[in-house]
């Protein structure tokens, strides 16, 4: 088995390598551009297979060719234009009133842009040279980015960790084994609810939303009245819809989270440049994407033994969600099977929720068509379509500085 990461130089990295150790890996490849950063990266990762005992070769490259060829699995976890980029996606949206984050709102749409075109250049060299392989995207947009390969026509499915988070988490709080535990779990990527939490067939939501509350206001950053109220637990990205104009005046008062990822990245490189260090430091629990590692290990697991276990991925709709068209993206409980994953039937989605689904999804298909064809029209009627902006002045503003801060990205910006 050949398992290719994309984007390996990331400082992420030995977290999904702290998974894969697990594995029958025969070879492992990290792929990225940055090769003073991947030289520490991949040092880290080989004296980590090592001290897990692991046989399977490590190795690093900057040459996608090289990476991909005869792979297995091909995982995608790049950021174009690095922690830079995203900075400016958490900046620039903030000088019009605007929620500055880098999945959603137009910072989101910024990285989109940039994004997409790079992904699929990727996955089109996986297609001519490991055809047979799945390509597993942890790639922020995840919804937009997953779509855009699924039109293409690859192999693909989406990955995010916040519902394996809230399955840790309500075990936890539930006193049972996350196994034990399984969620309705239904939406887009970041932009998704719990609806009920099973454990032997019992929906114990209600009893976790009637105690005290204390860690899922943690979680979620969200009033425990709010939940209370709608029954549900949204995931924490839903405060930028529920809680807009507050988390505006968070992110004007305090550092942007940009910020903050550099100095730990700069941490965490002056660390893994450390010889001695064979496991993953503390520190980069700090650094985001906890569970990560595991979503990814069960369902390359899953994809490959054909377990036909059921996780949350990000994948087509077909007819699960009967509001959405079928080549929409949604974020649901599937079967993952060696043919792919197939979604479980969903119970009908309230009102409340199923409006905001759609009016997302309508964005997501504007932010595909925008990121292929580009053209300051499109933007802005991106922008226009998408609930956190939805005024033509707001949007005609934000798409100049959308693409004044991103044409060295944009070759049909400049």
């Amino acid at each position: 088995m050949k398992i290719a990461v994309i984007g390996g130089g990331s400082t992420y990295t030995p977290e999904l390598v702290d998974g894969l150790t697990g594995l029958p890996v025969d070879e492992l490849v990290l792929m990225d551009p940055a090769a003073a950063r991947l030289d520490l990266v991949g040092g880290l990762a080989r004296r980590m297979f090592a001290r897990a005992g692991h046989p399977g070769r490590v190795r690093w490259t900057t040459e996608l060719d090289d990476a991909v060829q005869g792979a297995t699995a091909v995982l995608l976890q790049l950021r174009v234009g690095g922690q830079r980029a995203r900075l400016g996606d958490e900046t620039w949206p903030l000088e019009c009133g605007c929620v500055g984050q880098e999945t959603t709102g137009a910072g989101g749409l910024a990285k989109a842009l940039r994004t997409v075109p790079a992904v699929l250049a990727i996955a089109e060299r996986v297609r001519e040279l490991a055809p047979q392989a799945w390509i597993i995207d942890f790639t922020n947009p995840v919804g937009i980015v997953t779509r855009a390969l699924l039109d293409a026509g690859h192999r693909a499915v989406g990955l995010c960790n916040v519902a394996m988070g809230f399955q840790r988490l309500f075990a936890r709080l539930h006193g049972c084994d996350p196994a034990e535990l399984s969620l309705e779990h239904v939406g887009l990527n970041h932009l998704s609810w719990e609806r009920a939490a099973w454990v032997d067939g019992a929906d114990v939501l209600p009893s976790l939303l009637a105690g005290d509350g204390r860690e899922l206001v943690e979680e979620t950053e969200l009033p425990l009245d709010l939940m209370r109220a709608l029954g549900v637990v949204p995931s924490y990205y839903l405060r930028y819809y529920y809680e807009h104009d507050r988390v505006v005046e968070q992110q004007r008062r305090g550092p942007r989270r940009a910020e903050q990822v550099l100095s730990i990245e700069e941490r965490l490189l002056a660390m893994y440049a450390d010889p001695e260090l064979a496991e993953k430091p503390a520190l980069l629990e700090e650094r985001g994407g906890a569970y990560y590692s595991t979503a990814a290990v069960e369902l390359l697991t899953s994809l490959l033994e054909d377990r036909g276990d059921t996780q949350v991925v990000n994948l087509r709709n077909g007819g699960t969600l009967p509001f959405l068209p079928e080549s929409a993206v949604i974020e649901v409980p599937a079967t993952i099977s060696a043919a792919g994953p197939a979604p479980v039937p969903v119970r009908p989605v309230e009102p409340l929720f199923a409006g905001l689904i759609a009016h997302v999804t309508a964005y997501e298909e504007l932010a595909v068509a925008a990121a292929l064809h580009g053209g300051r029209a499109r933007v802005e009627a991106t922008l226009l379509a998408h609930p956190l902006v939805g005024q033509y002045d707001l949007a005609r503003d934000l798409t100049d500085r959308l693409l004044a801060a991103n044409r060295e990205y944009l070759p049909w910006a400049k």
